[in-house]
């Protein structure tokens, strides 16, 4: 009887660790949504929602952490539950980083949304709706433990990038043409590069979904545009 309670707690926990990452996974997807909303509608007031929110985000992640810390240190967990259990760590971090880049987002937003709109801020719709496709996506493979999306996932992240790169040479050339628009197009170049990295993250969260459910990384090489190394000046 003992040994069954034992396991109906291990399993509760397990549970438990689960659903907070759900929930974060679900926080962070609303905060990637609504930043690129504000962007494009120059929303302020959502932009300041997002900024409030964050720290919801990175109050679940301790939580997870001290779950996951909890569970190691108690249950000595191993093989699926083990990988479940590490990966987990590494999920929430992602998360969080995700959450922070949505509110970094906003911030810029809020600056842009006292100077005149710019046209190109139009293009990073696109590619926000691309990479809030991958995040929705890569959570949706978690929750069902699905191995096959999370490749999806991460092979779909070089669509990203090459998005990144388009939007970065326009706006470059934009700002020559007219040295007015550099304040503004500067905005959006940290927020395109926000975006990039927020795909970057939902890849990395693909690959631990695959090593949870099969034991192992994905095979080949990781997809990747040309931005690597190209643009590190916007990685700040």
């Amino acid at each position: 009887m003992s040994d069954e309670h034992t396991v109906k707690s291990f399993d509760g926990e397990i549970n438990r660790l689960n659903d907070v990452i759900i929930e974060m996974a679900s926080l962070t997807k609303e905060q990637v949504r609504d930043a690129v909303t504000v962007v494009v509608k120059r929303d302020s007031e959502l932009a300041g929602e997002i900024i409030e929110k964050d720290p919801a985000i990175n109050n679940l992640e301790l939580e997870s952490h001290e779950l996951t810390m909890r569970l190691l240190a108690l249950r000595q967990p191993v093989a699926i539950d083990l990988r479940n259990i590490v990966v987990s760590i590494k999920i929430s971090s992602d998360l969080e980083r995700i959450g922070d880049y949505a509110a970094n987002v906003a911030k810029r937003a809020l600056v842009l949304n006292q100077l005149p709109p710019v046209k190109q801020a139009r293009t990073i719709k696109n590619m926000g709706r691309v990479t809030y496709d991958l995040l929705k996506d890569v959570i949706d493979a978690y929750e069902h433990q699905d191995v096959k999306k999370a490749l999806d996932v991460w092979h779909r992240d070089e669509e990203v990038d090459d998005m990144y790169t388009s939007i970065f040479r326009e706006l470059l050339t934009y700002m020559m043409e007219d040295t007015h628009n550099i304040t503004a197009c500067t905005h959006l170049l940290f927020i395109a590069r926000n975006l990039e990295r927020i795909g970057d993250h939902a890849t990395n969260i693909a690959e631990d979904i695959h090593f949870m459910i099969k034991g192992k990384p994905p095979t080949g090489r990781r997809p990747m545009g040309d931005v690597d190394g190209e643009f590190d000046i916007f990685d700040h």
